[in-house]
């Protein structure tokens, strides 16, 4: 049947068009039967979505940004979740593709470097080819196991996995996060180089191990502790609490007992706002009062003044020393 429908011309006349040819929001914007389907599944083929929408129609919807195609063959909702790409990667290579690297690092919770990429193996079809945010490696041999429903590497063959491409800094804070994370042990660690003998990286990352430490809460505070280790200053206690007289109890970063001196590494992201600041100063107040010296580090000073701060806190040492 021919449905008809008025609209006015320009002119101001009036005539009869059909319906099919009324521009229309419905047609502009995606049937909820259809997201309810993507919420449900997650991601689709393409040519299963083409049985219920045409070419064109999913080529409009793309490009109004109300469907999105993460890889060639394959649609979901715009935003996906990173378990919604790996679904549309097992849809594309019909396959269930293994990750690694820093995407298994994030599974048991030390992927310090977050670089946003998708590490995955690439599956026995060896169908999957890299794009701009999907790094594809062959690790014939890794050992693998299930972490939420996804094969991914194990935690220790991870860890020193991704250790082997940093610099010293950088790896030794891998370290300390997988041990921290409770999935790694010193062992384990042990093991897995042994597993990876051989392979680039693996000789800085086996002379690194010994001075790993799962009670460093942050990078930068393995990279700081690292930088004591190199400069020789006696290796301090770490996230010790300390009691001020009013009997509040302050865990601090660095402790040299001996010395009464404290450092305490101070990130951009956890000292920001006023009220964090007044926290930090009433901190230090208390503790000096306590007979405590607090000596603050930043990045810049780890980084790019590091023998001013090694002379500072020696300093300190020689003094309580004497």
């Amino acid at each position: 049947m021919l449905v008809l429908r008025r609209r006015a011309l320009s002119t101001g006349a009036i005539t009869w068009v059909p319906a099919h040819f009324m521009p229309c929001k419905a047609a502009r914007t995606m049937h909820p039967s259809i997201r309810a389907l993507f919420h449900c599944r997650g991601a689709i083929r393409a040519g299963e979505l083409q049985e219920i929408l045409s070419a064109k129609r999913i080529s409009s919807l793309v490009r109004r940004g109300q469907l999105h195609r993460p890889w060639h063959g394959v649609y979901t909702l715009p935003n996906p979740t990173l378990e919604i790409q790996l679904q549309a990667l097992d849809l594309l290579t019909d396959a269930h593709v293994p990750v690694c690297m820093g995407t298994a690092a994030a599974r048991y919770g030390f992927d310090t470097e977050r670089d946003g990429l998708i590490h995955v193996i690439n599956p026995m079809s060896g169908q999957l080819r890299p794009r701009p945010n999907l790094v594809v490696h062959q690790r014939r041999g890794a050992p693998l196991q299930y972490v939420d429903g996804r094969l991914t590497t194990e935690p220790h063959w991870t860890a020193i996995e991704i250790a082997r491409t940093l610099r010293p800094p950088r790896a030794i804070g891998i370290l300390d996060a997988a041990l921290r994370s409770g999935h790694c042990s010193p062992d384990g660690l042990q093991h897995a180089i042994r597993l990876q003998a051989g392979r680039r990286g693996i000789v800085h990352v086996r002379s690194l191990l010994e001075y790993a430490d799962g009670r460093s809460e942050s990078p930068m505070e393995s990279e700081t502790r690292l930088l004591f280790i190199d400069a020789g200053i006696p290796v301090p206690e770490l996230q010790v609490v300390v009691a001020d007289r009013y009997g509040t109890r302050w865990r601090v970063d660095f402790l040299w007992r001996s010395a009464r001196l404290i450092g305490e590494y101070d990130s951009d992201e956890w000292h920001s706002g006023p009220a964090a600041m007044r926290k930090d100063k009433l901190r230090t107040a208390r503790l000096q009062e306590c007979g405590w010296t607090v000596l603050p580090i930043t990045v810049d000073d780890v980084r790019h003044r590091p023998h001013e701060l090694i002379a500072r806190i020696n300093a300190h040492l020689r003094h309580h020393a004497a």
